[in-house]
């Protein structure tokens, strides 16, 4: 009987991990050496980024083209697997830039670290004495500088608390808010967080447990706005965005999906530049909760102008970085970066709310006129045709094939290919 209860795999070496991974799971030979093509990553390298490395799982790598953003252009690595949205940013993108490009600005880079302290004997008074030692705090810790930021430029800017009464108890939540610079900053922000910990316990009498970043960064922000011409886009089409835009606005389950929407444009980028987009995942919903008070929201919005003109904006929270981490380690992110030509984690997130924004005005044309399906269903049938078997110039006759029919399945895919290699 098969077990997944291993012994030691972490101590083998990628080659034996596979080998042990073919006989579980009966893979081929074709199989296995797949695994082992790790492309432009080394295994070297690889097997140092995440534990039981067996390999690596190879992304699609597009170019959005057309932004300006803030007089500057760019072109826009974006790594993802779903079809249509590469191609709707940069159409989204040259609209905006008839009606005068992308604007766009940041916050400081400044996230949050939050300290957990339990078991006060008194949390009022806790509280109290952490803020008449504030500025003690802040000065030891980064005169310290344990996470080496002071020295760019960054360190730890505030403190603040909250009193949260639990079914455990009451708990005083330490907030650090700390400038990270041009880092994602959760190494730097844990660091910090661990140690203060110990100060922190001695000035309120408790027990320190968790130390960790949020993801909910709401002090670093990014913000997008561009305008769409109403004589490119049609009165129509204003009219629909507008309409599809209150239906996110008043509806939780549409919104979910208007927001999804956006991240597939964020996330893109983040992945293509080594940049966690979890991360950035959760702190846009989170965010899209916090600013709506409680209920969750659009993370745009849409308005028309005098003139009849449509405009759209955004703002999310961008815990990203250009240093550290895989940003630096992964050699096509670098590569990625060098494209896009940022100077800093700002500027990054600049460029990420912008295609947010695109992304999200493609999807709502798209929906508001002439239905998702249409520009998605035609990538799709390129996929089923590569799927189905299609080499070289047979995907784009297969897929216009399918098109035509309105048939995009595997069955009739095959029977094409069959068809035409007669």
């Amino acid at each position: 009987m098969k077990s997944s209860k291993i012994s030691g795999f972490y101590k083998m070496n990628i080659d034996e991990r596979i080998s042990l991974v073919k006989e579980f799971a009966g893979l081929t030979y074709e199989e296995s050496a797949l695994l082992k093509n790790t492309g432009s990553l080394n295994r070297e390298t690889a097997n140092r980024m995440i534990e039981n490395v067996i390999g690596i799982m190879p992304i699609t790598l597009g170019i959005a083209v057309n932004f300006q953003i803030n007089g500057t252009d760019y072109l826009i690595p974006m790594a993802i697997e779903e079809a249509s949205v590469v191609a709707a940013a940069s159409f989204a993108a040259k609209i905006a830039r008839d009606g005068g490009g992308f604007e766009a600005s940041a916050t400081e880079p400044v996230m949050i670290g939050q300290v957990q302290i339990t078991n006060i004997p008194n949390p009022k008074e806790a509280e109290k004495r952490i803020l008449e030692k504030k500025k003690e705090i802040i000065d030891k810790l980064n005169e310290k500088d344990p996470a080496l930021l002071v020295k760019y430029g960054g360190g730890v800017r505030d403190i603040k608390t909250n009193i949260l009464k639990t079914e455990r108890g009451t708990m005083l939540i330490v907030q650090l808010l700390v400038d990270v610079r041009d880092a994602m900053g959760a190494n730097a922000i844990n660091t910090i967080s661990e140690k203060v910990a110990k100060e922190l316990e001695e000035i309120t009498g408790g027990k320190v447990r968790l130390r960790i970043i949020s993801n909910l960064a709401i002090h670093r922000l990014s913000k997008a706005r561009a305008r769409f011409p109403k004589e490119i886009i049609g009165e129509d089409a204003v009219e629909g965005i507008l309409d599809a835009y209150e239906f996110a606005a008043h509806d939780a389950f549409r919104c979910a999906t208007h927001n999804k929407g956006i991240m597939n444009g964020v996330s893109a980028v983040a992945l293509a530049t080594g940049n966690d987009f979890r991360a950035m995942e959760a702190g846009a919903h989170s965010y899209a909760t916090y600013k709506g008070k409680g209920k969750y929201s659009p993370l745009t919005k849409y308005w028309k102008d005098e003139k009849g003109d449509l405009w759209g904006e955004i703002e999310i929270p961008t815990a990203i970085g250009i240093i550290g981490g895989i940003t630096k380690a992964h050699p096509i992110a670098k590569i990625n970066l060098k494209i896009l030509g940022v100077k800093t984690a700002q500027e990054l997130g600049m460029v990420m709310a912008s295609v947010g924004l695109a992304q999200n005005f493609a999807a709502l044309r798209a929906l508001a006129t002439e239905g998702i399906q249409r520009g998605h269903m035609n990538l799709h049938a390129k996929n089923i045709a590569m799927t189905a078997g299609a080499k070289g110039d047979e995907v784009d006759k297969v897929a216009q094939k399918l098109i035509e029919e309105k048939n995009i399945r595997m069955d009739r895919a095959k029977e094409i290919i069959e068809e035409l290699r007669k």
